[in-house]
């Protein structure tokens, strides 16, 4: 309560979802600028500050995508308990894994934001080759094409990003959640 407090700000948990290719990176990190600028002290967790380092262990498989999950969820609780704003941008296909997010942090702190893209257009944004080499069987379980994503079914914002501009987009979330952020 005391951190809340100094920083004058209430903790969430902002969650991006989507597929890969979807631009929940590009939301997330452009929604994380603009709280910070906006004075709100604010960290981005995503794969590359995630999967290089503290889930460098865990490959794909559906059970290590779950765990992958779960230490994102534990991190980001404890940096909420530090009394950040917390923007996570993970595919999190699973609707149940969400849920668990949702009732660690507490519901009252978890937005939900679904960046919602037809699949051929996050295949057709795909600049690592990544949809060519699952659809090669290069990479297996790769979400879309031999593994399941679960779109949300009551997201907080839903974004559509292959008809919506970011500067649109970022205006959007940040209306639906500025009024969650005071004390």
């Amino acid at each position: 309560m005391q951190r809340k407090t100094r920083l004058n700000q209430s903790p969430k948990l902002i969650w991006f979802t989507g597929f890969s290719g979807s631009g929940k990176s590009t939301l997330a990190n452009a929604v994380e600028s603009q709280l910070f600028e906006d004075g709100y002290m604010t960290y981005l967790l995503d794969g590359d500050n995630i999967r290089n380092g503290l889930n460098k262990n865990l490959g794909f498989s559906d059970e290590d995508r779950v765990e992958n999950i779960r230490r994102i969820a534990e991190v980001s609780k404890l940096m909420m308990d530090a009394g950040l704003l917390v923007i996570s941008a993970f595919i999190s296909p699973f609707r149940k894994e969400r849920e668990m997010i949702a009732d660690l942090v507490g519901r009252e702190n978890f937005v939900e934001v679904f960046v919602d893209c037809p699949l051929e257009v996050c295949e057709s944004r795909d600049v690592k080759g990544l949809y060519a080499k699952a659809r090669k069987g290069l990479i297996k379980n790769f979400t879309g094409i031999d593994s399941p994503y679960e779109k949300p079914l009551m997201p907080a914002v839903h974004i559509f990003s292959d008809q919506e501009t970011v500067i649109f987009s970022v205006e959007k979330i940040i209306k639906v959640i500025s009024g969650k952020l005071y004390l």
